[in-house]
Parts: structure tokens; C-alpha cells; sequence
């Protein structure tokens, strides 16, 4: 493979910023330090520029069947999609189907991704039923490369698991060095908040967010952590939404608990405000957690600046209005819940956090990066710019402007949560393990060049 090196950027990590360049042979980065003057192949001059580790995305949906359909970017049309958006790794979740195995699900997802995938890729494995041979099968997995698993405390009769089979499957990851992610809303609350609702004909989509209130989430995720503390074991908490739950996850890590929460641009940039559009086009907002008031993101952004959230993920999981979303005109609980982000998620975290002076930079690389490198174990090879890692780089132009809307967007969805907004700082070049797939508009890769990632277990 070509050699490669990069001259004048401004090299950033989650601890340090300095100006240097990068030399990249094959894979992998091969050196680092002012002034390198070597024989390559390709020099980009990364002049009045950033150089960052790519992104990783630890939460995706791709593919992701639901009801009869499926979210509308596979891993062809997502994966090009995060490139644009500087990110060079994803993690997926294969979905146990109830009464099959987890080892349905993985080989389910492998053929969904492999060969198409134009970035590399991971998994997690979402159980939606526990028993004897999957507590089993969670110790098959790991070695497998597999060594994340999501539960549900919510969606009572389709992946809704109770505290039994819950604590159960955190005992077993203190046996196998596995790490349980965690759905946590009160899903038997908000079932009766629902059932109450259509009662009473309240069907648009704004009842999807009041039907499941910040409080729901909180209890659940006070509920999961106490499970987590009584079993001796870490514990991540996916998409944190609300100000209430935080509160609970930086008590527990006050106390010196392993605690993990992840959050997701939507629940930092958007709000409930969003519900009221007039029509059905609270229907692009439908999500759970559902976007919440406007004055408590003040709290989110705090707690990823303090620490108490390592990780700003997506939840990437897109449904188009047109034909998808269109199923809950007449009933909320029938609108396909996700929304698309695979794209946008640096963009909008640089704009509204790094630019509106609420992160620092290194804290920037740390959320999007390293900090999903170290917990899910991608760590040291990626998440870093360091002599030995993947050469996973992004070329990032602070002052380029981009509008973001679904026709100039690259994923498959005929919205954008954003639409017209534009955002400042964005890629100007990506490479992914060394080939430069992203120049400015232009996607130089092709499908099937991403390869399935064997994870390790936490670094952290």
C-alpha cells in the first residue's frame, strides 16, 4: 500500500494539540514529529487544518428490521455516509429474534455487512431472551470478537427483558470480561402512559414524547445501575436523554461505581419544541428516548464536559416520512422510532460544542473517539493518532460550512432532523486504515472495503 504523509496540520488528541505531520505506510501510522522529510507517494498539506483520529460511532442501526420494514440506510448507503461525516468505524447491533440464538442474529448481520460495508464495522448483541444457552453463548461471542451486549428495560413483549434476566446476564459479564449496554426507560410505565393516551384519541406524535417522561428514564436508570453495583460489574448507559437521568449516573460515579453513559447530538441540539411542527411532521422526531425540554441541555452539555458522559454516539436509525413514517398518522406507537445521524454527528457537536465554547477540543476528540475506542475495546489500534494505530485520520477544516438537509446529505432518508441549519467545521479529508476514501465531495472508496472488527474487552 501507498505511503502517505501529512504536512502542517494541527495534530489533536484527547490529551494534546500540536503542530506536526504524520507519516502513514500501508495501514498504519509509521511516524510522527515537526518537519518529517521522507519519500512517499502522496503528500496532503494539511495547512490551517485539524488532524484528528476518524470517529467511531458505537451506536448504529442498520438495516434494522422493524414491523415488516427496515431502516432505510443499509450498510452500503450508512457506512458511505458516516465517511462523509469523518467517522471510520461503527458498531451495529445484531437483533436476537425471541426463541432463536444469538449466533442466528450475528451471522444475520455478517451477511448484511460483509462485502458492503465501505467502513469497518463491529457489533454489539441485543438479547431479547435470556436463558441458560444464551448466557452460554454470551461467553462464545466474546471470543468471537463480540464483547458488548444490549438489553432492553423497555418494548414490554418484543425485547423488554425483566430484572431477573437483567441481573443474570451482568453476573455473567463479571465471569467473561463482557460489558451489559443498557435501553433504560420504564417500559412497563410508559405502557400504561400509552394505553391511557389512545384511550383518550390522543394520537398525534407529540404523544410519543409525553408518554414517556424524563422520569421514566431516570428510575430505570437508577434500577440498571443498582443491578450493575450489586453484581460487581461496569455498566454502560446508551442514549442518556434527560437531565434527570444524568443526575442519577454522576451520583454513581461519585461514589466511584463504573458507570458509562453515552448521548447523542439530537438530545444536545434539538428539543421537545420539535413535537409542535405543525401536521404530522412531529413524526421526524420520533425516537426513544424522546427529545426533551429545551432549558435542561444545559445539564447534558455539563456532563460532557465534567466526564460524566464518555461518549456522543448516534442512534443513527432512519425511517423515511414519506412511506415509513407515514404508517403512525393515525397512532403514534405505529411511527417507526429512529432518526438519521450517521452523518452529521462531528459537525454538530463541533459547531454547537467546540465553537460555542461548551467542550474543549481534546474533549471533542475524546467523546467521538477515544474515549468508544477504550470502552469497547478498539483500543490502542484505534481511537488515536499514535505510532502503530490504524491510520484512520480525518483532514478537518474548522471554518468550512456545511447546510445540512436531506438532498446535500449522503444517507438514504428523505429528511433531516436539522434541515436547513447549517453547521460549521466539517471533513475535508478521511482516510480509513490508510486509503484516503473522503476528498472533499468526492467518495474515492467502494463498498465492501470496511472489514468486521474483533473487539476486545475494555481498556478503561
Amino acid at each position: 500500500m501507498a505511503r502517505t504523509l501529512f504536512k502542517h496540520g494541527t495534530i489533536v488528541t484527547a490529551s494534546d494539540t500540536y503542530d506536526g505531520d504524520v507519516l502513514v505506510d500501508g495501514e498504519l501510522i509509521a511516524a510522527l514529529g515537526p518537519a518529517l522529510e521522507v519519500n512517499v507517494d502522496r503528500v496532503i498539506d494539511a495547512t490551517g487544518k485539524y488532524v484528528l483520529p476518524g470517529g467511531i460511532d458505537v451506536h448504529t442501526h442498520l438495516d434494522m428490521p422493524l414491523n415488516g420494514i427496515s431502516s432505510s440506510d443499509d450498510f452500503t448507503t450508512g457506512t458511505i455516509a458516516a465517511a462523509f461525516g469523518g467517522t471510520t468505524a461503527i458498531v451495529d447491533f445484531p437483533t436476537q429474534a425471541r426463541g432463536e440464538s444469538l449466533h442466528r442474529a450475528f451471522d444475520s448481520w455478517l451477511e448484511k455487512a460483509q462485502g458492503k460495508a465501505a467502513i469497518d464495522y463491529g457489533f454489539h448483541m441485543i438479547i431479547s431472551d435470556f436463558n441458560d444457552q444464551v448466557e452460554r453463548e454470551m461467553d462464545e461471542l466474546i471470543k468471537e470478537g463480540i464483547t458488548s451486549f444490549k438489553l432492553f428495560m423497555a418494548y414490554p413483549d418484543r425485547l423488554m427483558l425483566d430484572d431477573s434476566a437483567i441481573f443474570r446476564a451482568l453476573l455473567r459479564t463479571g465471569e467473561n470480561g463482557g460489558l451489559v449496554t443498557i435501553h433504560a426507560e420504564n417500559g412497563s410505565v410508559i405502557d400504561v402512559l400509552v394505553r391511557r393516551a389512545l384511550a383518550k384519541g390522543l394520537t398525534d406524535p407529540k404523544y410519543h414524547a409525553l408518554t414517556r417522561p424524563a422520569r421514566a428514564e431516570a428510575e430505570a436508570v437508577y434500577r440498571a445501575i443498582a443491578m450493575a453495583e450489586m453484581a460487581d460489574v461496569p455498566i454502560y448507559i446508551v442514549h442518556l436523554s434527560s437531565a434527570e437521568a444524568l443526575q442519577v449516573v454522576t451520583a454513581a460515579r461519585d461514589r466511584g461505581l463504573p458507570v458509562y453513559a453515552e448521548t447523542c447530538p439530537q438530545y444536545l441540539c434539538l428539543s421537545a419544541d420539535s413535537y409542535e411542527e405543525p401536521g404530522f411532521a412531529g413524526a421526524k422526531y420520533v425516537m426513544s428516548p424522546p427529545l426533551r425540554d429545551r432549558d435542561k441541555q444545559v445539564e447534558l452539555w455539563r456532563g460532557l464536559a465534567r466526564g460524566d458522559i464518555q461518549v456522543v454516539a448516534t442512534d443513527h436509525c432512519p425511517f423515511r416520512m414519506a412511506d415509513q413514517k407515514e404508517l403512525g398518522r393515525e397512532d403514534f406507537t405505529k411511527i417507526p422510532g429512529g432518526a438519521p445521524g450517521i452523518e452529521t454527528r462531528l459537525s454538530l457537536l463541533f459547531d454547537c460544542g467546540v465553537r460555542q465554547n461548551r467542550i474543549l477540543l481534546n474533549r471533542f476528540v475524546d467523546i467521538t473517539a477515544t474515549s468508544p475506542a477504550k470502552i469497547f475495546g478498539l483500543w490502542p489500534q484505534r481511537g488515536q493518532i499514535a505510532l502503530g494505530s490504524y491510520a484512520d485520520i480525518v483532514v478537518w477544516d474548522p471554518a468550512r460550512q456545511m447546510t445540512l438537509n436531506a438532498d446535500s446529505l449522503h444517507m438514504r432518508v428523505d429528511y433531516s432532523p436539522y434541515e436547513g441549519r447549517t453547521a460549521t467545521g466539517m471533513p475535508e479529508l478521511v482516510m480509513a486504515r490508510g486509503r484516503v476514501i473522503i476528498e472533499g465531495e468526492r467518495y474515492l472508496g467502494k463498498p465492501g472495503d470496511g472489514e468486521f472488527i474483533k473487539r476486545s474487552g475494555r481498556t478503561n
